[in-house]
């Protein structure tokens, strides 16, 4: 019995408006760093890290912008930026991977946008992608919806496909005329197992191995017993256009199968092509492929276990497995944070988070990941930590959400840290000061001290950020800035009010991108 986690109705095609390539936020050349505020022209905060071998400096001088400024229905979370090497022509070799909206229905009048909410918290979104040259890469390139769900298509087709197939076997059986079961189609309803495309995962396949796939890991929401729990699902590309799900054939399919004696019938995963209906066809005449689609499994691991989160959440409040992968020796690590095993029965903002690391040699294995090792605890409530190896340095350089100190400019406002690791090893992650005490309160010195977004109020935050790579997540820049240290996207999310009131949301929300820099201490 194969341990793979089926989750039908993940990631299978909507009707589509006929959305056309956008131009996404593409900023005058003013626009490629914002204009200095009071508070740009301060000293530089510094603080030592690596070891004390290193000092990070980030004061006004250093460039922030706008990346996207999306329309009232669509977002942009968690935009990685890669560097595409020996891609050449236009439209360029740096690769803007994103989870967006769930594409909405056609509309007459084409660019008709009305505000939109997250209402649902099993609505997953989609994958957007667009390529772009060097000279633009403080700008959002123009992208497409490539992965993404739409359960109730897929639950009616599902439900005519079994309805059929009970009908043949009753027919077999000898039933005259037409069974009762066939004779009444249920209406659709919402899947319960799962919607698909959370915080994409980008890198490269072996391409020293002639691997010439880049890996697409998704997070999947899945109705377990007590609640909901983030799955890890596997994509590949060849060229951010197209794409294939690892996935088990459909039951209708596997059931045919082994009515033939066919040796394919054992549950065995498969790359299947994800394959939007055609848009540029009038509506009414375009050619429907919901029924070719697949259904994406979990990615097992070493143990043959599927890779899922460790804690159910309710609503909105489910969390786990968000993170970055980066290959340093061929090696690839898979480092993500998830709440405490301990700490699953405590409410949703006393829930502990612990950093943890997978590895793998083979991303295209049937047991892709490592069993998990925690790297390091406690970490706050709804930690989200990237880790790449550094640019130009043998360490592992780490982001990750925090507020500043109390007596830091403006309060304790929400930021984005960065810190750096003496070596490569991974025990040295664990040895890092995350915080200051109490921990749950988030403030530590090694704030970057970002002038874009978020506020004193707490009201608009920092959140959902990545950063530029290379293909093998590791860290990279624009070539406009090869001094720089790292490059940082960032969302400027509108949170609920105090005690979780008022309203909150990503859709409309600007993306700011920021660089830093680093320096040996002691250089000058």
């Amino acid at each position: 019995m194969s341990t793979a986690l089926s989750l039908p109705a993940l990631l299978s095609p909507p009707r589509l408006a006929r959305a056309g390539l956008r131009l996404g936020a593409v900023l005058a050349a003013a626009a490629w760093a914002l204009p200095a505020r009071a508070q740009g022209d301060a000293a530089p905060t510094c603080f030592l890290t690596g070891g004390g071998a290193l000092e990070i400096c980030r004061g006004g001088g250093e460039a922030e912008g706008v990346l996207f400024t999306p329309r009232p229905c669509e977002f942009a979370g968690n935009v990685q930026l890669l560097r595409l090497t020996g891609i050449t022509g236009a439209p360029g070799p740096l690769q803007a991977v994103y989870q967006g909206e769930t594409p909405a229905e056609a509309r007459r009048g084409g660019e008709a946008c009305a505000a939109r909410r997250a209402t649902n918290p099993l609505d997953g979104g989609s994958v957007r992608s667009g390529r772009l040259p060097e000279q633009l890469a403080t700008t959002m390139p123009p992208t497409r919806h490539r992965l993404w769900e739409m359960a109730r298509a897929v639950a009616r087709s599902e439900t005519r496909a079994e309805t059929r197939a009970e009908a043949r076997r009753e027919r077999r059986r000898g039933t005259r005329g037409r069974p009762e079961a066939a004779a009444a189609m249920p209406a659709a309803e919402p899947a319960a197992e799962g919607i698909a495309a959370r915080n994409p995962m980008v890198i490269t396949g072996r391409d020293w191995a002639g691997d010439e796939y880049y890996y697409v890991f998704l997070l999947a929401t899945a109705q377990t017993e007590g609640g909901n729990r983030h799955v890890l699902i596997q994509a590949r590309t060849f060229d951010f256009e197209r794409f294939d799900i690892r996935s088990k054939e459909a039951a209708s399919k596997q059931a045919a199968l082994q009515e033939t004696g066919s040796r394919e019938a054992d549950g065995a995963l498969v790359w299947t092509p994800f394959l939007p209906e055609d848009e540029d066809k009038p509506r009414g005449r375009r050619r429907s492929r919901e029924a070719g689609n697949p259904s994406p499994s979990a990615v097992i691991d070493e143990a043959g276990k599927p890779i899922i989160g460790n804690c159910p959440g309710q609503g909105f409040d489910t969390h786990g497995l968000v993170g970055s992968i980066s290959v340093v020796d061929q090696l690839y690590h898979y480092f993500y944070t998830d709440v405490l095993p301990a700490d699953c029965n405590e409410p949703a903002l006393k829930r502990r988070m612990g950093l943890y690391l997978r590895t793998s040699r083979d991303l295209a294995g049937d047991r892709v990941w490592s069993a998990p090792r925690l790297v390091a605890e406690p970490l706050p409530a709804q930690s989200l930590v990237r880790i790449a190896k550094a640019k130009g340095m043998d360490r592992w350089a780490v982001s990750y959400a925090c507020n500043r100190p109390a007596n830091a400019p403006g309060g304790p406002v929400a930021d984005l840290c960065v810190q750096y690791t003496p070596d490569l090893s991974v025990g040295s992650l664990a040895s890092l000061t995350w915080f200051a005490a109490p921990v749950t309160a988030m403030r530590s010195p090694a704030y970057l001290g970002l002038r874009s977004g978020g506020d004193g109020s707490g009201r608009f935050g920092r959140s959902q950020h990545f950063w530029m790579t290379d293909r093998y997540g590791n860290l990279d820049t624009p070539a406009s800035f090869p001094a720089k240290a790292g490059f940082l996207t960032w969302l400027d999310r509108l949170a609920p009010g105090q005690e979780g009131t008022g309203a909150s949301t990503v859709f409309g929300r600007p993306v700011y991108w920021g660089t830093w820099s680093v320096r040996q201490v002691g250089a000058k």
